[in-house]
């Protein structure tokens, strides 16, 4: 059974009634478990969660963070490549219907990029493009791959979805993560979202995560857009997801995001809105069902609530980003894909995580490693 099959077996509706009628006795129910299933883990979603109960959720997500991950936070950049897209995603500052500078970066260009990432510490680079893949396609990642890998240990990409073959392409040239967001689970909803472009495929889409770990992606990392629609449900989904993946790909670490919707050009507005709170809350709980899976909070969130969800199970930041092509070295906000929230830089935020006991990790992983051992 594929993902989409067993997607198919927890219908939206009955899983949003399911959580939102969900009674505080079930929840303290599911927090008495040593090991959450699915269902434990729906509950702890519930908008019926006391104050009492969700510092009873925090204390455990803090216990089992530091019992799989102890104090150490991975810290990355991103390097946006190209902000050329083909889609017509209602939401992203991307969008081929917004009016942006459109820039391709040259291989001299991303050499640039990294190594002002290096200078700055940066070992863990995470490569990102629109989906225009006949201007900034699988030749094209090659070739910036080879670039970047003199410069970092660890890369990863965050682009157009690929076939198998296209993702042992990225494998066999250096790559070693994957991120793809279904945005949102639900179908009906995706298709008014994505009206034209290849993005418009809600199976291709969903299916990727698969293909990428029969590839042998050493990282797939998944997430729903918090905001685009129902989010009780998109990250019960989420949750659902990471859980077949890490059984299907035990080889694979797998990570989610938790990206709430930022101002961005187009004005789209969010269909629902994610509180801090229930931020919070979605992070528990998904350290509870995944106490292996690496939790990753963007420079989206303010520097603020960053600081108050690392105990939380956050394991993964980035630091110091721009979402624009050239941002670097150009120190340029054209283009940009959407505004950060989290101005500090690097080793500002290297110095906070020092301050609250942390081991900020600027490299735990270099493809170096798997080619001796072969």
């Amino acid at each position: 059974m594929n993902f989409q099959q067993q997607l198919a077996c927890y219908p939206q509706e009955q899983i949003h009634e399911k959580i939102a009628t969900t009674t505080p006795a079930q929840i303290d129910l599911a927090l008495q478990q040593q090991r959450l299933n699915i269902d434990d883990f729906s509950r702890l979603l519930s908008p019926n969660i006391t104050d009492v109960q969700l510092e009873q959720m925090a204390m455990k997500a803090h216990r089992v963070t530091q019992q799989r991950f102890g104090r150490t936070i991975l810290l990355y950049a991103p390097i946006y490549l190209s902000n050329e897209c083909f889609n017509g995603c209602k939401y992203c500052g991307f969008s081929a219907d917004n009016h942006l500078t459109r820039k391709t970066l040259t291989m001299e260009e991303i050499e640039q990029e990294a190594k002002v990432l290096r200078s700055h510490g940066f070992r863990h680079m995470l490569l990102l493009t629109g989906e225009a893949p006949k201007i900034a396609g699988i030749d094209y990642l090659e070739n910036a791959v080879q670039i970047i890998k003199k410069y970092c240990g660890s890369i990863s990409i965050e682009v157009f979805p690929m076939d198998t073959g296209g993702y042992q392409r990225m494998v066999d040239a250096g790559v070693d993560g994957l991120t793809v967001y279904q945005e949102t689970y639900d179908p009906d909803l995706y298709r008014q979202l994505h009206p034209y472009g290849p993005k418009s495929n809600y199976s291709y889409r969903l299916a990727a995560p698969e293909r990428a770990g029969t590839a042998g992606m050493r990282k797939i990392g998944i997430g729903s857009l918090l905001g685009l629609g129902d989010s009780l449900s998109d990250v019960f989904y989420s949750g659902l997801h990471g859980l077949y993946l890490a059984r299907k790909f035990w080889r694979s670490q797998v990570t989610l995001s938790f990206p709430r919707l930022c101002p961005a050009e187009g004005g789209f507005q969010p269909n629902s809105i994610v509180d801090d709170r229930q931020l919070t809350q979605f992070i528990c709980a998904l350290r509870l069902l995944l106490p292996d899976a690496g939790l990753i909070l963007s420079t989206r969130e303010k520097a603020e609530l960053r600081n108050n969800l690392l105990p939380l199970g956050i394991t993964q930041m980035s630091a110091g980003s721009s979402t624009s092509p050239g941002g670097y070295s150009e120190d340029s906000h054209d283009g940009e894909q959407f505004t950060i929230s989290d101005g500090r830089s690097p080793s500002e935020v290297e110095d906070y995580l020092k301050s609250k006991g942390y081991d900020p990790v600027w490299k735990d992983w270099d493809g170096a490693f798997l080619s001796k051992a072969n």
